[in-house]
């Protein structure tokens, strides 16, 4: 029994720390910044999980809420590259190209926030996930010194909601040991411009 409750420490304190900050695209509030995670590609395109991420992004654009959509996934290989699939699908959906900003080097989801951070600048974000992960990534994000709000999508309840539900039990004692340790992200390279500069183009 006490194995099973620290088991169930880590996803427990995800729902502490996001419990006031979980939102739907009509009640986030507005900020300049969207980060969407990726959630894998079939045959080049979003599956349909991130595709659902993705439309809430578009529809939080389309509402005024924020300026700049931050698209951080794997391109850790030439013939996979989630962060431009997911720009051209919000492009698609009329999410201007320039105010869409690609991080390539969001591996997993702690690379993601302290990326968005340390290299993109980002200190507050709306961030958009599956349910079963939003809190995960809202308690990252806020280690990670992003002041962060989240909304998760709805998603069908299928073999790949149960599985990501059951794998939040893992990861969350993943996320807890990276927000006290603070590890370095697998890459992290100089400052990039691209949000300051997108937010400069939106104001003009």
């Amino acid at each position: 029994m006490l194995g099973c409750v620290l088991a169930l420490l880590p996803s427990a304190w995800t729902h502490v720390v996001a419990a006031d900050r979980m939102h739907s695209t009509a009640t986030a509030p507005a900020t300049d910044v969207a980060v969407v995670f990726g959630a894998g590609l079939w045959k080049g395109r979003p599956t349909p999980y991130l595709a659902h991420r993705l439309d809430a992004a578009a529809e939080l654009y389309r509402q005024g809420k924020v300026k700049v959509v931050l698209v951080t996934g794997d391109n850790g290989r030439v013939e996979y590259d989630e962060p431009d699939a997911m720009r051209a699908y919000l492009a698609a959906r009329g999410v201007p190209d320039g105010q869409i900003v690609s991080d390539y080097a969001g591996f997993d989801t702690w690379d993601s926030c302290v990326r968005a951070k340390e290299i993109f600048g980002v200190n507050r974000a709306v961030l958009i996930s599956q349910g079963f992960h939003i809190r995960r990534a809202i308690a990252l994000c806020r280690a990670a010194g992003v002041e962060s709000y989240g909304i998760g999508v709805a998603a069908v309840h299928d073999a790949t909601w149960y599985y990501g539900g059951a794998r939040e039990v893992i990861a969350a004692g993943k996320a807890a040991l990276d927000a006290a340790v603070k590890p370095e992200p697998r890459f992290l390279g100089p400052e990039e411009p691209g949000v300051s500069e997108a937010l400069a183009t939106h104001e003009r």
